[in-house]
């Protein structure tokens, strides 16, 4: 299954990353951060197919999908 990797020193919190995503693997955390910010986490990765669309968008280069050998 593929990974899932924020970086919160540099998401703001936009979810452009949880829109986009063809297969709806990502959602909003249902925390807030230390900074304020609400952040993408897992939905469902098993879905993902590690297409990069949630990283070619993000506009902070926070997010990244480490895909699952095999």
């Amino acid at each position: 299954m593929n990974k899932l990797w924020i970086d919160e020193r540099y998401c703001k919190g936009c979810l452009i990353c949880v829109d986009v995503c063809p297969k709806k693997a990502l959602k909003a955390s249902p925390e807030i951060n230390s900074k304020g910010y609400i952040l993408p986490v897992e939905k469902d990765m098993k879905r993902c197919k590690s297409c990069g669309l949630c990283e070619v968008m993000c506009p902070d280069f926070a997010i990244a999908i480490e895909k699952a050998e095999g």
